[in-house]
This record gives C-alpha cells, sequence and structure tokens, in this order.
C-alpha cells in the first residue's frame, strides 16, 4: 500500500496466518486499510487500502506507512481475514508504547504487533490464528 511520493515513515508487517490448530493456512486472504500520516482516511478512494492472499506455507507482507491518530483512538491498522471457505474475521492491530493505548476503548493488549525501528522505518511482526470449522 506505500506509493511513491506518500507522507509518513515506512512500515512493513509480515507474519502468518495459521490454524488453532498451528498449522499455517495457506491462500488466506487479508484485507488491510488505515489512516494516513495525519490521520485521515481517503473514503473516495483507495489509498491506503488492500488485500493479498497468503502464499503456500502461510505467509504474508505488508508495506505501508505509519498510520497517525485521529481524535479518540489509538494507532492502529483495520485488518480482515478469512481462511479459504470460512468466516471473517474482523480485527485491528496496534503500536505497543502508544500513550492512547489505554484510553482507547476498544485497544485489545492481545492484538499488539512486535514493532522495531530499522534504519529503513518500522518493521512489525503478528500472526492470525484462526479457528476452523
Amino acid at each position: 500500500m506505500r506509493e511513491p511520493g506518500l507522507a509518513g515513515t515506512p512500515l512493513t508487517v509480515t507474519g502468518y496466518v495459521f490454524s488453532t490448530a498451528r498449522q499455517p493456512i495457506a491462500h488466506a486472504w487479508l484485507d488491510f486499510s488505515h489512516a494516513d500520516s495525519n490521520g485521515s482516511y481517503d473514503n473516495a478512494g483507495f489509498k491506503l487500502r488492500g488485500h493479498q492472499f497468503t502464499d503456500n506455507q502461510g505467509r504474508y507482507h505488508l508495506e505501508t506507512i505509519v498510520p497517525g491518530e485521529y481524535p479518540g483512538r489509538t494507532r492502529h491498522i483495520h485488518v480482515k481475514v478469512q481462511a479459504p471457505g470460512q468466516s471473517v474475521l474482523t480485527t485491528q492491530l496496534y503500536f505497543p508504547a502508544e500513550p492512547r493505548n489505554t484510553t482507547d476503548s476498544i485497544f485489545s493488549p492481545e492484538l499488539l504487533m512486535q514493532v522495531q525501528n530499522t534504519p529503513k522505518g518500522q518493521l512489525a511482526t503478528f500472526n492470525f490464528v484462526l479457528a476452523l470449522s
């Protein structure tokens, strides 16, 4: 979702989609969206919105920017995840050590990404675990 000329700190998010049996889920659908670096959403187009599928090992790799905050919310990324033929999980990913984490009414510590700063931006990881029916 990172485009040339887009303002903001580069962010790469990687991880896996697993079943509760700890098996990787190939071809799981992930849909991401978030605010720009100023905390604004593109409600007229598709900037900072997109989807992808996991590879055969259940891996995903997202290149974007660190989203900005907006009133009442902590910094976050919206995510929908769906294993083939299964229900959609709708959730959000959060950043550690954000001051607003403690005041955001829907923040959940279980959804914190592991984030590290690098010379080229931030690198985050998060693994999704889905219950299959």
